[in-house]
C-alpha cells in the first residue's frame, strides 16, 4: 500500500548557517523535500550567526552551542523561515516554548575521528604532542586516557581547523567523523575514535530539523523524514543531558545504539581534567529512550555527578 504524503505549503524556506557543513545539511534536507513534494518551492536562508562570529574564545565561555540557534530561531519567529536544519549537538537540551523538533534525520557515524598529517592514532602520539579540540567532553576523556598529551583549543569551521592543523599548530585534531563524511573529506581521517577512547556527544552525527510548533503544515511535511531508529537513541541521550543540565560548559557525553532491539546507552560526566571521570550504562526499551536517558542521568547522579556539576557552574 503506498504511503498518501500530505499536503505541504506551496514554498518552503530552510533557515541555515552560512558555514559549508551547515549549507550541506541544509542543501541535504532541501533535496529530499523536493523529492518529495516536486510542486513544493524549496529554497535556502543562509545566515551568520553570533557563534561564527566569535572564533577567539571557547564556546563554553560565550554562552554555549545555543548560539549557534538562535538567530535561525528568530527567522522562524517572524515568518521568514518556515524550518530549520541543525546539527542536533548544537541544539540545547530544552527547546524554547513554541519551537519543536519535528523530524529528527538518520543518523551519520556518530563517532569522533582523529586527524593527524603524522600520526595514525591517539596511542601513536608522543608525549607532550599538541592535540586540538573545542569540546570539554573530548578534552576530559583525552586529559583522562591519554595524560602526556597536551590539549589545546581549536576553534573555526572544518577547513579553519584543518588549515591549522597543516600549518602545524597542532600534531593532531579532533572531529566529528560525520562532519567530515558529509563534506567529502572522509580521506583526512587516519582513524576513528572507538567510543570506549571518545564517547560522543550527545545527538552527534544526526540532523535535527526545527519549526515553530503551531506550523502543524510543515511538522506534517516533515513527518516522513523522521528516523525512528536514530530519533530513539538521540531523545535517550538528550533526556541524559536534560537531567544533568547538560551544556558546552558540562563535560560530558551520552550515546545510545540499538543492539538485539533494545536501547544501550552509556553515559559519562567528568571534570576538565579528567582527574574524576563518572560512568553508567544501562539498557532499556526503544519505545521509551527517554525514560532509559532519565535512569542513566540518575546513575551518575548516584555516584557523585551533581557535586562535579556545581564545581563547575560556581
Amino acid at each position: 500500500m503506498s504511503q498518501t504524503l500530505p499536503t505541504p505549503p506551496a514554498r518552503l524556506v530552510i533557515a541555515s548557517r552560512e558555514s559549508a557543513l551547515a549549507m550541506w545539511q541544509a542543501e541535504h534536507i532541501q533535496g529530499k523535500l523536493r523529492a518529495l513534494y516536486p510542486q513544493t518551492e524549496v529554497s535556502i536562508l543562509g545566515m551568520t550567526t553570533q557563534g561564527d562570529q566569535i572564533l577567539n574564545v571557547t564556546l563554553s565561555k560565550i554562552g554555549g552551542k545555543g548560539l549557534f540557534v538562535k538567530e535561525l530561531e528568530v527567522a522562524l519567529e517572524e515568518g521568514r523561515a518556515d524550518l530549520a536544519v541543525h546539527s542536533l549537538k548544537d541544539v540545547p537540551m530544552t527547546m524554547p516554548e513554541g519551537f519543536t523538533l519535528a523530524a529528527i534525520g538518520e543518523r551519520e557515524d556518530p563517532l569522533d575521528a582523529f586527524v593527524s598529517n603524522h600520526f595514525t592514532s591517539l596511542q601513536d602520539l608522543p608525549a607532550g604532542s599538541v592535540v586540538g579540540t573545542s569540546s570539554l567532553r573530548r578534552e576530559s576523556q583525552l586529559r583522562a586516557r591519554f595524560p602526556h598529551l597536551v590539549v589545546q583549543p581549536l576553534r573555526g569551521n572544518v577547513q579553519t581547523r584543518l588549515r591549522k592543523l597543516d600549518e602545524g599548530q597542532y600534531a593532531a585534531i579532533i572531529l566529528a567523523a560525520a562532519g567530515l563524511k558529509r563534506l567529502g573529506l572522509g580521506e583526512r581521517i587516519r582513524a576513528v575514535i572507538s567510543s570506549d577512547d571518545s564517547l560522543p556527544a550527545v545527538g552527534q552525527g544526526a540532523l535535527g530539523i526545527e519549526t515553530r510548533a503551531d506550523r502543524a503544515d510543515v511538522i506534517a511535511a516533515l513527518a516522513p523524514l523522521h528516523h525512528a531508529a536514530s530519533a530513539a537513541c538521540v531523545l535517550a541521550e538528550r533526556a541524559m543531558s536534560r537531567a544533568l543540565a547538560g551544556s558546552c560548559q558540562v563535560p560530558l557525553g551520552g550515546f545510545a545504539e540499538i543492539i538485539d532491539g533494545r536501547l544501550r546507552m552509556r553515559g559519562f560526566v567528568a571534570t576538565p581534567d579528567g582527574s574524576q571521570m563518572l560512568r553508567a550504562e544501562l539498557f532499556g526499551d526503544i519505545h521509551q529512550p527517554e525514560a532509559l536517558g532519565q535512569q542513566v542521568a540518575d546513575a551518575l547522579r548516584a555516584q557523585g555527578a551533581d557535586a562535579i556539576l556545581a564545581a563547575l557552574n560556581d
